[in-house]
């Protein structure tokens, strides 16, 4: 029971984590703009195609059921479109602000439900946060991380020998974070080889996880940190973190959301940085270092990279967290999704928010980032991501998949991994120039 219990969690975790990829299914719909393009201006109208296929192959003739909204919004139209030979059309309308227009077609089959979308853009480059940074944003974090500091780092390193190899030394290590016996832990790679090495924070997506450490990435000539956020060892068994995410940390991400010093990603963010206290006072450390994450981990990524100076690059896959009032303007706001209930516009909360918001941390970026997601997200919505995505003034790749929700195609995760790696080598390279310059 404790085995089955322990997998269901993992499966449960791995698709939280935002990294996860959708499972094949015997009926496919598509739907997709009819003229090819994923993004207009606001006026013009947009038509969908509609495609079901079996096995690949289009199904026939028969009547779906659609429903069409702005993004996260409550739909505006709903109908029926017929299909002959597997095809059919919508006439979707449009909009007259920037944003994203969103298409959704439903189907039944004996016990199963399918369903496919279809997202435009209108004019997404134009967007911007609704939520404002506070005057005194970077002063509350500064006396936040000198507050922190006042604690010894107290650094522990613990080596897990089983899941060492030839080429990669593993460890369970902790450090102290922003009060008494408040501490953060994670799994740290080292490459086994004598040297000096850039590093990787590999910050989570939501949930409650415990890590095995990040081999494959530390054999090409990396440190990675695997970073949990809940102040709670990330060596324990599964049934452990599942039943934390389901009892004591369940829907931890509004815990004292009214208050901007009691609320809990004020100490996720000092132990963020702290992190990398911990990382800098690593023998092997060349001072290269890289945020990498997604969904609350593409959040946490940019929040690190825009408070952080220690921070040279970041890669964000659909950052969480983003522009979470937008609820307010009467559109999407990004992950939790607190706002969209508005019994809690209270003004408390939607004081707290802008110290936390993505949005008001990407203001500071000023180094370079890879950014990437997709149009169909309803967990970080396109509205929300792309406007904190516009908002940063430094050097940016963005890579969009218009067709992906809450996922990551293999060929992201490829080009997200070879961006990081190439950008902290020649980071290194760069500095080790500098070294030489600086000595003849």
């Amino acid at each position: 029971m404790i085995r089955f219990i322990t997998t269901i969690s993992t499966i449960i975790l791995l698709a939280l984590s935002g990294l996860a990829q959708p499972a094949e299914r015997l009926y496919h719909i598509s739907v997709y703009p009819t003229n090819g393009k994923w993004n207009c201006k606001p006026g013009d109208k947009v038509k969908f195609n509609v495609l079901l296929t079996r096995c690949n192959v289009p199904e026939g003739d028969m009547e779906l059921t659609y429903d069409v909204s702005e993004d996260m919004m409550k739909p505006h139209a709903t109908g029926k479109v017929k299909l002959h030979n597997g095809v059919g059309t919508i006439e979707a309308g449009t909009m007259k602000n920037p944003g994203f227009l969103r298409c959704r077609v439903y189907m039944k089959k004996g016990k199963h439900d399918y369903q496919g979308m279809g997202t435009v853009g209108f004019s997404p480059e134009k967007l911007r946060p609704v939520t404002q940074q506070p005057s005194d944003f970077l002063d509350f974090w500064q006396k936040a991380f000198t507050d922190a500091r006042k604690w010894d780092l107290e650094p522990m390193m613990t080596l897990m020998p089983d899941r060492c190899t030839p080429k990669v030394n593993v460890y369970h290590v902790s450090w102290a974070n922003n009060d008494w016996g408040s501490r953060m832990y994670g799994i740290l790679s080292v490459p086994a080889t004598p040297g000096k090495y850039p590093a990787i924070v590999k910050l989570p997506g939501a949930g409650v996880r415990g890590y095995n450490g990040d081999i494959s990435h530390s054999e090409k000539g990396f440190i990675v940190l695997e970073l949990g956020i809940h102040g709670i060892a990330v060596n324990l068994p599964g049934n452990v973190y599942h039943n934390l995410y389901n009892g004591p940390l369940k829907r931890y991400h509004s815990f004292n959301m009214e208050d901007k010093n009691r609320f809990y990603y004020k100490r996720v963010i000092t132990g963020c940085v702290r992190a990398i206290d911990f990382i800098e006072q690593l023998p092997e450390y060349n001072g290269c270092l890289g945020t990498f994450g997604g969904s609350q981990g593409g959040g946490l990524s940019i929040i690190l990279a825009g408070i952080d100076p220690r921070v040279k690059g970041l890669v964000s896959y659909y950052p969480a967290m983003s522009d979470m009032l937008g609820y307010t303007a009467n559109r999407a706001g990004g992950w939790p999704h607190t706002l969209k209930d508005k019994k809690f516009h209270t003004k408390e909360i939607m004081s707290t928010i802008p110290y936390f918001d993505v949005s008001s941390f990407a203001r500071e970026i000023k180094v370079p980032g890879f950014y990437t997601f997709g149009y169909n997200d309803m967990v970080c919505p396109p509205t929300s991501t792309y406007s904190v995505y516009n908002v940063i003034d430094a050097p940016k790749e963005l890579q969009i998949t218009e067709t992906t929700e809450h996922y990551a195609y293999t060929e992201q995760g490829t080009a997200a991994w070879n961006w990081i790696m190439d950008f902290l080598r020649g980071c290194t390279a760069s500095q080790k120039e500098t070294t030489d310059k600086r000595q003849s």
